[in-house]
């Protein structure tokens, strides 16, 4: 395995860190154009986290099948797995800007069409499970060019802040959203879900069109191809990405499946309904958002690699808890405390990757990045799913929790640590 250390403040940062805490938090709002994409990225994930409850509860009653359950989890993050890496070399020789308002485009027309199948009655899970492909499909190359976008729009020095406050906006909207999910399916039933998200889009495509800056477009150096090839040779070159790429995908693979479980426990365990499991995803929402303010506030400090890794290994002990606990009291402290480790594991990897990565090539650095981070999502749920329907799921999901022991616990043992030079 590659040696790793900490990426170390410069003098710009050690004065940064003297600032007022609460001008050091958010400071990245400071940037019009940040502040805007914030804004219109939150609405728009209210939105999505909304159709991510009411699509999760109607795919369990449609079936009862926790591995349906998986494989829509599955199909809708398959595609980062297929075209990110193609999204990656086109937000490097196009405007990221409008790469981005094309992906807004479909993602609001797909949830739009399930709206309009759920009202009519005539939804059947083969339209759920195909229009999460395609959704998947337009995130794949939307994905890259957001995040390739975000360093655009503020200045290194406060890169890392930019970084934690996306997070909190996914986050604060992982709260909000499930809890109006849960009110607008009771009250209105699910097509209300899939319809306020399709009208969320429009928060991102105003957002991103009130842009006044810089042109966004790359010049292209090369045919397709052999950029995606020198991509790819770039990152084999660099031990410090592929290290931190296995360590998002061992998170995601192990740790997401929480998430996409939550139904299953939510009906089976607790004998909850839609606002029950709202309420368990809300939990792990908040404790999201505590971490990635905590995160956002420290900036840029020392040793972020083995803080990243000790917090993973205290998420996998958090998921155990969970997975064996039949108290629901404590079982939304477990989920509370999970929120908080994976979030800012997310986040601190994350940055450190953006700091790595050189701006002519940051849009395929990025979606090599993706590729393992998000890609670990499809896996992990599918494989979940898979051996949930064979055995308990609590055990399945205890022993995702064991193996993100392990794999934090190992480099941490072997002195890993997180380096940008």
């Amino acid at each position: 395995m590659a040696q790793i250390d900490d990426f170390p403040p410069t003098g710009e940062n050690q004065a940064a860190v003297k600032s007022p805490l609460l001008k050091r938090t958010f400071q990245a709002l400071s940037y019009r154009e940040f502040r805007v994409l914030w804004l219109g990225a939150f609405t728009s994930t209210v939105g999505t986290w909304m159709q991510k409850v009411a699509q999760s509860w109607l795919v369990l009653m449609l079936t009862g099948s926790a591995f349906l359950l998986g494989l829509d989890a599955f199909l809708g993050d398959a595609p980062i797995l297929l075209f990110s890496l193609i999204g990656g070399v086109v937000a490097d020789r196009m405007d990221r800007r409008r790469l981005l308002l094309t992906s807004q485009y479909l993602q609001m027309t797909f949830a739009l069409i399930l709206a309009a199948l759920i009202y009519f009655d005539k939804v059947s899970v083969w339209h759920i499970l195909l229009l999460s492909f395609l959704t998947g499909s337009a995130q794949a190359f939307g994905g890259p060019a957001y995040q390739a976008l975000i360093p655009t729009l503020v200045q290194k020095k406060d890169l890392s802040n930019a970084i934690a406050l996306s997070s909190i906006q996914f986050n604060l909207a992982r709260i909000i959203g499930p809890v109006v999910a849960g009110l607008a399916f009771t009250a209105f039933g699910a097509a209300a879900c899939f319809l306020l998200n399709g009208v969320s889009f429009l928060a991102v495509i105003f957002s991103l069109s009130s842009f006044k800056s810089r042109v966004l477009t790359r010049e292209s150096g090369g045919k397709l191809l052999e950029e995606l090839r020198s991509g790819l040779s770039f990152v084999r070159q660099q031990p410090v990405l592929q290290a931190l790429s296995f360590l998002a995908f061992c998170s995601t693979f192990f740790g997401v499946p929480l998430i996409t479980m939550l139904p299953v426990f939510a009906r089976d365990v607790f004998q909850l309904g839609p606002k029950g499991y709202s309420g368990l995803l809300a939990c792990t929402g908040v404790g999201a958002v505590i971490g990635a303010l905590v995160v956002a506030a420290l900036g840029n400090f020392q040793q972020k690699g083995k803080v990243a890794l000790a917090l993973q290994v205290f998420f996998g002990a958090m998921m155990i808890l969970f997975s064996l606990s039949s108290a629901l009291w404590l079982s939304l402290c477990a989920l509370f405390l999970a929120g908080i480790a994976l979030v800012a594991v997310f986040a601190l990897i994350t940055s450190l990757v953006q700091l790595k990565a050189p701006e002519a090539m940051r849009g395929r650095v990025v979606s090599i990045y993706m590729m393992a981070f998000r890609g670990g999502t499809p896996l992990g749920s599918l494989t979940t799913g898979f051996l949930a329907s064979q055995a308990s799921p609590a055990w399945v999901l205890a022993g995702n929790g064991l193996m993100m022991c392990l794999v934090g616990g190992t480099f941490l043992m072997l002195r890993q640590r997180v380096r940008l030079d």
